[in-house]
């Protein structure tokens, strides 16, 4: 098992030598990942395991995709996308252009899923998505729309359940076990690496989603995250977050009013 300062000493290699900061993630959650890590890959001791972190770019690239939590799905809690339809779908389809950040998008079922939504609504040849993470080999796979086809059943049902208004499978081409999204999704999706936890505002958008990402954080830094997000919003912008998370206590949350229990927020301010 790897000690708490010896996970201080990889942060402090991380954020030295290659840029990356994680010295505000939750120390629990980035510890029983490197854990992991450390078990997986068989390291005799904690020395080589913080060599190969310092030295060789190929294992820090799956060190950094290890211990950044990728875990996504297609239409991820219906309820939350049918409620996206009904409720924040019509307020942008007033507007002349639409602008949406998918903020810590992983690997991009998320980004997919609300060109398909947009698309149903008519909405999506006036729309640009900006997907974002830390991780540039998560981005790729946005880039390359390509999912496991094993995955899409689940996904359908998903679909269906957030209020889906056509055949889920005319969205994809099914090819040696991958489904390949089509490019007329593809084409609206504009791809960049961002850190939330260092850079700052690219754009004004009319909707930001970032969800299951700032629970890994530590309050400081969603902090910073949230007004991050406040001040990217356009007026009367929306704002989505995970099932877990809240702007309750945060230095926002005056500025926006919750629209539901389905933790999607109106910026009033």
């Amino acid at each position: 098992m790897i000690e708490d300062d010896e996970i201080e000493l990889l942060l402090t290699d991380l954020f030295d030598i290659h840029g990356y900061d994680f010295t505000s993630y939750s120390r629990a959650s980035l510890k029983r990942r490197v854990n992991r890590l450390y078990s997986l890959d068989k390291f005799p001791s904690f020395a080589e395991l913080r060599y190969r972190v310092k030295a060789d770019t190929n294992y820090l690239k799956r060190f950094v995709e290890e211990i950044t939590v990728n875990v996504t799905e297609m239409f991820r809690d219906p309820t939350f996308y049918l409620s996206l339809r009904t409720d924040v779908l019509p307020v942008l389809a007033t507007k002349p252009f639409i602008r949406i950040w998918h903020a810590g998008c992983s690997t991009g079922e998320e980004v997919y899923s609300m060109a398909i939504m947009l698309k149903e609504a008519g909405l999506l040849h006036k729309s640009l998505l900006y997907a974002t993470d830390l991780n540039p080999s998560v981005l790729e796979k946005v880039r390359k729309g390509v999912f496991p086809l094993n995955q899409m059943k689940q996904y359908s049902e998903s679909y269906i359940a957030s209020g889906g208004l056509g055949d889920f499978s005319a969205y994809y081409i099914a090819n040696y076990g991958q489904a390949k999204f089509n490019e007329d999704l593809a084409e609206k999706i504009i791809i960049s690496t961002h850190n939330l936890v260092s850079d700052s505002s690219f754009n004004e958008f009319d909707l930001i989603l970032c969800r299951n990402v700032l629970i890994y954080f530590d309050k400081d830094l969603q902090d910073r995250v949230l007004q991050l997000f406040d001040a990217s919003l356009g007026s009367l912008g929306h704002l989505a977050l995970g099932s877990k998370e809240t702007l309750k206590f945060s230095a926002v949350q005056d500025n926006f009013k919750q629209l539901n229990r389905e933790k999607i927020w109106k910026k009033v301010v």
